[in-house]
């Protein structure tokens, strides 16, 4: 931290000098943490906690726990992002609610380890989906404020796997600490804890400046919630193909602990480990396709096709996830997943960066795409049943799955009418 505020950030300024290894190390790292803080819960722990405290019902209660979280990131993320870009504040206008919202996270998890029934378990959710979602806000800004056009695929390659290696890093901070529930919880949270406070520390962050922000009203936190599609259709159609995408992978997300245990037939604490498993094999591959996928995109200029391609490979991944019989299988549909995922993560946030309406509000525009992200979460396991008691039953996943892959499917097909992005 500077003892005297820093010049402001002028938001006209595209970043022109190349970011450095210790930068992208930082950041990487940051975004590590959040994801091993935040996903953690989704892939292992929530559906633990969930199965303990309610055996019965555990899917309908999971089920409502990450349906209200998702619609509270939706609802809150563009909000934050709002007000980081407005912030004034000394320590720069993305630090402060790094900070904040990396605290925030670690007491919902806190209570959620500490929680005896599910409105509790509800509450520690809803608050962790707030503070992470704030420091989330921030971290996507990073690109748009630091990194230039020519570098951003191969950040983006960078970057693009830390959702699944946090997850991998907080299922293996979980398996270590399989015979405590509570500690299950609190050791993803100390990490993202460290990870943000480490890229706080060194992130050369600036202020807004006074001088280019209107009058600040109530209404525009509403208006944080909206990006018109059809004045900015290239944002539109890639908030769709993101949409679409992530509504198939939610599928996974949500129901890929109970495929382990009721169509493979594991124990909870077989599946814990078995989880961890699968996901290193999934962000193995996914970090191969997206460092290299991340480079082909910057080295060739296009964007759509790597999208388009990453997008069906996913599909496929999806759909041998659902029909899996044995754990190798469910191995391999991990590692095709994966091999989808890495590319697509890397190249469609370059992409996304590119049709930004207002570079002069990235965190609001991103703030908005990222309900593209959370609002699957809530919508998959409400609709899910739909798929899940065909048959007469309640768990055909081989149904569920191959309607995930018409979401992969569908989200490929929206990258074509993309005009400002080859």
């Amino acid at each position: 931290m500077t003892a005297s505020p820093p010049p402001a950030l002028s938001a006209e300024e595209e970043p022109a000098t190349p970011v450095g290894i210790r930068f992208i190390a930082l950041y990487a790292l940051g975004q590590l943490g959040l994801w091993a803080g935040l996903l953690t819960p989704i892939a292992v722990t929530l559906s633990v906690k969930v199965g303990a405290v309610d055996p019965e019902g555990k899917a309908a209660s999971l089920g409502l726990i990450l349906s209200a979280g998702a619609f509270l990131s939706m609802a809150i993320t563009p909000i934050w992002g709002n007000l980081s870009d407005r912030t004034t504040s000394r320590f720069g206008r993305r630090r402060p609610w790094l900070a904040g919202g990396a605290l925030a996270g670690a007491v919902g998890l806190l209570i959620m380890a500490i929680a005896q029934n599910v409105p509790t378990i509800l509450l520690g959710w809803c608050v962790t989906q707030v503070g992470y979602n704030a420091a989330q806000a921030a971290l996507n800004a990073i690109i748009p404020d630091h990194v230039p056009e020519k570098q951003r695929g191969r950040v983006s390659g960078i970057l693009g796997p830390m959702s699944n290696i946090g997850v991998l890093v907080g299922t293996a901070l979980t398996a270590m600490a399989v015979g405590s529930t509570s500690l299950m919880f609190l050791l993803p949270g100390l990490f993202a804890f460290v990870a943000l406070g480490l890229l706080i520390v060194f992130l050369p962050d600036r202020p807004a400046d006074p001088g280019t922000l209107s009058p600040f009203r109530l209404l525009d936190l509403l208006r944080s919630l909206w990006v018109n599609p059809f004045a900015h259709r290239d944002f539109g159609w890639a908030f769709a193909g993101r949409f679409l995408i992530f509504t198939g992978n939610a599928f996974k997300i949500t129901f890929g602990f109970y495929v382990i245990t009721d169509r493979l037939g594991y124990s909870p604490a077989e599946a814990v480990s078995l989880v961890f498993i699968a996901t290193l094999v999934f962000t193995a591959a996914s970090v191969t396709t997206a460092t290299l996928g991340g480079w082909l995109s910057d080295r060739t200029g296009r964007r759509k096709i790597f999208v388009l391609v990453a997008s069906l490979i996913m599909g496929v991944g999806l759909l041998t996830l659902g029909w899996t019989t044995t754990y190798p299988q469910y191995l391999i549909g991990s590692a095709i997943l994966g091999l989808g995922t890495g590319t697509y993560m890397a190249v469609d946030m370059a992409l996304v960066v590119r049709v930004l309406p207002n570079p002069d509000n990235a965190a609001k525009d991103l703030g908005v795409f990222q309900i593209a992200n959370s609002l699957p979460q809530s919508l998959a396991p409400l609709i899910a049943p739909l798929f899940l008691t065909i048959g007469g039953g309640t768990q055909n996943y081989p149904a569920a799955f191959t309607a995930a892959l018409g979401f992969a499917v569908l989200g490929a097909l929206t990258v074509l009418p993309i005009r400002q992005v080859r």
